[in-house]
Parts: structure tokens; sequence; C-alpha cells
């Protein structure tokens, strides 16, 4: 008896969003934006139907949520201006950060994403979930289809590299 694909699809998509939610959660850290990455990679599974073919469920899933978080990045980089009433600013103290602190911190992590989005998939991959979606190395492992030693080595790599680069950041502005 054939299965109706939309059906699975269907099915796929609650079982999986919460998951596919996380993982652009975490790369975006807005959860309108995180909505539209979920939209964007459950659209891109459903028209390819690359899903149908992939070994392991999750770490395909992660790996398309992860790749379409960081393609919808640059794009919401810009907050958007409400249209409400104007405030009196001028009785109320400002919330907002100065615009230096918000300059550098945007910068940092800007910096930050593009180094991780810089390092190899075999390590990018396994900190994101680790990182980002607070996976353990066994559930990380298993979705990787990898033993958990080597997610811990991986994970453990890619902290390495992570703070060499940074290190070595620092020490160029300070030198």
């Amino acid at each position: 008896m054939a299965t109706d694909p939309d059906a699975e699809f269907t099915a796929l998509v609650h079982r999986q969003s919460r998951f596919v939610f996380r993982v652009a959660y975490a790369v975006l850290l807005n959860s309108h934006d995180a909505e539209d990455a979920v939209q964007e990679t459950f659209l891109k599974l459903y028209r390819h139907r690359g899903w149908e073919q992939a070994e392991n469920e999750r770490a395909y899933l992660a790996r398309v949520a992860w790749r379409e978080a960081v393609d919808l990045r640059p794009r919401r980089s810009q907050p958007s201006v409400s249209s409400a009433e104007p405030l009196d600013t001028d009785e109320m103290p400002s919330l907002q950060p100065v615009p230096e602190q918000t300059l550098l911190s945007a910068n940092q992590d800007s910096m930050i994403h593009a180094m991780i989005d810089a390092l190899p998939e075999e390590l990018r991959v396994p900190l994101a979930l680790s990182a980002f979606d607070e996976l353990h190395s066994p559930e990380i492992g298993s979705i990787l289809g990898i033993p958990e030693g080597t997610v811990r080595t991986r994970l453990l790599r890619a902290r390495q590299v992570l703070r060499q680069k940074l290190t070595s950041i620092q020490e160029s502005r300070y030198a």
C-alpha cells in the first residue's frame, strides 16, 4: 500500500516543527524571524522532497534550518520602525543602549556568527546543535550518525578554533 506524500510531509511538520524552530531561533534570536525561517525551511523541503531521502531526519532538518536562518539573518539586520504615536523622549530616560554600544555589540555578534559559519561543517553542525539547540553529545551523535566520542572531539575542536580566532583578534587590537 502506497503512502500519501502529502500526509507524510504533514506528519514531518507536526513531528519536527519545534525542533526546526529551535535551530532557527538559535541563529536569529528573534521568534518572528525564526518562524519565517521555519516556514521557508518546510516550503523548501516540500518543493524539493529532499527529506524523503534523508538518512537522519533530524540532522537533515537541522542543516536545512540552519542554512535558511543564516540566509535570512542579513535581511533581518535592520530593525523595523513602528508607526506608533511618538513619545515625548525628553521626559523619559532612554532604555536603549547608546548607539556606540549597539554598534559594537552588533559588530561582535556578526563577527562571532561569521566565525561559526566559517567552521567546517563537521565542526559547525555539532556546535550548533549543542550550543543553540542545547542537545547533548549522545543526542547529537544519533542525529549525525557518529559516535558520541567523535561528537565530543568535534565540539572541543570547534571551541578551540573559535577561542584561537577570538584571542588572535583581541591580540591584534591591543598590539
